[in-house]
């Protein structure tokens, strides 16, 4: 049995993916942005051992929150899965980049990352901008993965490319599997089949998928760690 954290796991791929792996045995911490979020989560979620409340478009909430992730001992594999969509570049920022690098530097180092990345990552840029787009951002996760799996090889660290799904997000109408939306997450967070123990790779439906390979450029990552870093005031 692992003991696993999930970000974003009020609704959506993140709520499927907690339920799937308390299914299969694991202890999952939820979390929401809010108190009433919250509560909506843990009903939702029969079984779950705990939830913790940060917002990650607040960066000192989000520092906040690892401190609260930490009280709780070191996790064995904490899923990235939180991120905004159709909001302005600072929100998509702090949400979908800066928060998961907070995360990751405050936070017990787990055994496993999971990133949620995206398809549309492929059209994002690899320089770094403050004022980016969400498919900047997706290709930051997978950069973001990729450094980690360099800097940190005690750690299996991937991203993931759940598919357009039809969650909130992704909307009624998308077309693909919403159930193989989650199931990369969980194996990869789970799984002790060889497939899953690797690092620094990039899934679809869990198996490697074409991805942009700006991403495993070091000086772009180390350029992405940089101002990280200096907008945070947190280093690796």
């Amino acid at each position: 049995m692992a003991k696993i954290f999930i970000t974003g796991s009020a609704d959506g791929l993140g709520q499927l993916a907690a339920k799937q792996l308390i299914k299969d045995g694991h202890e999952v911490v939820l979390h929401a942005r809010n108190e009433k979020r919250g509560q909506d989560a843990l009903k939702s979620v029969p079984g779950a051992a705990d939830i913790l409340i940060g917002d990650l478009a607040d960066m000192e909430a989000t520092k906040v929150l690892a401190e609260k992730a930490n009280v709780l001992e070191t996790f064995d594999a904490v899923i990235h899965n939180a991120g905004v969509y159709q909001t302005g570049a600072r929100q998509l920022l702090q949400v979908n980049t800066l928060a998961p690098y907070i995360l990751t530097c405050l936070m017990h180092k787990p055994k496993r990352l999971v990133y949620l990345s995206s398809g549309m990552h492929l059209s994002g840029h690899p320089q770094w901008t403050e004022k980016p787009s969400y498919s900047d951002t997706k290709l930051h996760m997978l950069m973001l993965a990729k450094a980690l799996a360099r800097k940190w090889p005690e750690v299996y660290a991937n991203a993931v490319d759940p598919g357009w799904v039809p969650t909130k997000m992704g909307g009624a109408g998308a077309p693909d599997d919403l159930e193989m939306g989650y199931q990369t997450q969980v194996w990869l967070a789970g799984s002790h089949e060889p497939g899953a123990l690797v690092s620094g790779q990039y899934f679809h439906h869990q198996k490697p998928a074409r991805y942009s390979h700006s991403a495993d450029d070091i000086s772009l990552q180390n350029e992405l760690l940089a101002n990280c870093a200096r907008l945070t005031s947190i280093s690796l």
